[in-house]
């Protein structure tokens, strides 16, 4: 199968050659990879796909940890993979390996990630749910240029997972809300057990759990979409059901009387049932059920006009990152920086010099590359940090910076991680005042590469704020000449930039300090 992913959503490929790379995929209830060639036309081939059922949720959430028995026995499945790729050629820095909810919650956490990276030289990154609703975005993404129909009001992106439901509702192409439920399907199976309910009751409590997660997220009946997407493995395998000759279609249109009728048939059935029928292993078709209610009762809820089942997962969604090669495409950072605006909204910002310092801090990125030498990620961090730096102006002007550190740290982002997250409330702590210190415990804890980056965006940050001291934007543009030990910024067709020059003056010691080199600003026609 090949999925189309065109330069301008994704980017280029650099390479000359088709490129193999892989994801791992460990999940609540199995161990997935996924093997797929990056031709140079951007296109992506799928070439194999693995799944091992494991028991790593079930540990994770009835225990709190992940036993050593578990443990061994994903490493083995691993080094079965390492196998699997070393057969294929692929290059290990082309492997991405990633964990969810039920690596995510252990207590054991960083045991099973030393562990298994002695085992297998895999070094697991858990995914948190900012991450996981980035990556769900971005796998349907291309469906916004194949299928723009169904994306032209509201729309629902679901998809149900082991330990944990990931919910977007998007307006056009735009995120308005993004949430990740406690409410996966290993979850609600692990917790009729403790009824030990006939089948029907089971279904009974399950429908009933659902509606009150929902409930407690959406007080007020105002969440109607028209399109519900749904992601997953259960609803595929619903699709593939009823639908047979679209089982290699991208999108599958299914009825809510169709996945009613599927769910009443899997509820008549014993769970030994399901997987001789299914070909499931015994775990999954215990789960099969509350999968399936779960997206039932949300499609209820958002009352949808047309369901449509997705065949991308997380997988699919890594491996399109790996085209572009960032993990903050333009389309992402785009859905970043409107809900930092909304955030800024909120705090009553000065939207306009905002906007404009980032701008201009985006100018001085670009035009100083050589000498920062920092990537497109963190370029998109400065851009965020850029747009929010006054906003705890609202708790107090006297050192409103670490007010909107504060701020940030304690706010929602679509598609921010927790280390970018903290990034980007560092950048907008030292964009004024005292310069990063040992003692700054949140700075100081920091590896030495992430320390680095927020000095150096920071840095920037400081004189791209200075540059709008008068919050007129009289700077509309300007340009950098970089020489052995200087940096002189022009700005083009200003007659008076004295503040702005005071302020740089004033600002410019943090990026002195950290690039080892002095800086000015000019008036262009000086």
């Amino acid at each position: 199968m090949k999925n189309h992913l065109t330069d301008s959503v994704y980017g280029k490929t650099n390479s000359t050659a088709p490129r193999l790379v892989a994801v791992i995929d460990i999940g609540a209830t199995s161990v997935r990879m996924q093997i797929a060639q990056i031709n140079t036309d951007g296109t992506v081939e799928r070439l194999e796909s693995l799944s091992q059922a494991m028991s790593i949720g079930k540990d994770s959430f009835m225990q709190g940890y992940i036993n050593r028995r578990t443990i061994e026995e994903c490493s083995t499945v691993l080094l079965s993979y390492r196998k699997k790729l070393e057969e294929y050629g692929v290059d290990p820095r082309a492997i991405r390996a990633v964990a969810t909810s039920g690596v995510r919650e252990a207590s054991n956490r960083l045991a099973f990630q030393d562990r298994i990276y002695v085992a297998t030289g895999f070094e697991i990154e858990p995914l948190d749910p900012a991450e996981l609703h980035r990556v769900t975005y971005l796998g349907v993404y291309p469906f916004f240029q194949t299928h723009a129909e169904l994306f032209e009001n509201h729309s629902a992106i679901c998809e149900v997972g082991g330990g944990a439901t990931e919910l977007l509702l998007l307006k056009g192409h735009d995120v308005i809300k993004s949430n990740s439920l406690r409410l996966g399907s290993l979850r609600l199976r692990k917790m009729l057990d403790v009824y030990d309910a006939p089948q029907e009751t089971a279904r009974v409590l399950a429908e009933s759990q659902i509606k009150k997660s929902l409930g407690l997220l959406f007080p007020e009946n105002d969440h109607a979409v028209d399109t519900f997407i749904s992601m997953g493995s259960e609803i595929r395998m619903v699709a593939a059901d009823v639908n047979p000759s679209a089982r290699d279609s991208d999108l599958v249109e299914i009825t809510m009387e169709q996945l009613e009728d599927f769910v009443q048939r899997l509820y008549s059935l014993t769970a030994n049932q399901i997987a001789s029928q299914f070909h499931l292993p015994l775990g999954s078709a215990q789960t099969f059920g509350p999968a399936l209610l779960t997206h039932m009762e949300f499609v209820k809820s958002f009352n949808a006009k047309r369901i449509m089942v997705a065949s991308v997962n997380l997988r699919d969604s890594l491996i399109q990152e790996m085209v572009s090669g960032q993990a903050w495409s333009n389309a992402i950072q785009k859905q970043i920086c409107r809900s930092a605006i909304l955030l800024g909204q909120k705090f009553d910002f000065q939207q306009q010099h905002a906007e404009h310092v980032a701008k201009t801090s985006l100018e001085l990125f670009d035009q100083l590359s050589e000498l920062h030498n920092l990537d497109y990620k963190m370029r998109a961090i400065l851009e965020t940090a850029a747009l929010l730096h006054e906003i705890g102006k609202i708790v107090n002007t006297s050192g409103f910076h670490k007010h909107s550190s504060y701020l940030i740290s304690n706010s929602e982002f679509f598609g921010v991680g927790e280390r970018e997250h903290s990034l980007i409330a560092l950048v907008a702590r030292y964009h004024r005042r005292a310069l990063p210190q040992n003692n700054h415990v949140r700075y100081s804890s920091l590896d030495l590469q992430d320390r680095i980056s927020v000095s150096k965006l920071a840095a920037i940050l400081r004189i791209a704020n200075a540059m709008d001291e008068s919050h007129r934007q009289k700077i509309m543009s300007f340009k950098c000449n970089v020489e052995t030990d200087q940096v002189t910024i022009l700005a083009d067709g200003v007659s008076d930039i004295s503040l702005e020059q005071h302020a740089v003056r004033q600002t410019k010691s943090l990026f002195e300090n950290i690039f080892g080199m002095s800086l000015s600003l000019h008036d262009g026609g000086a």
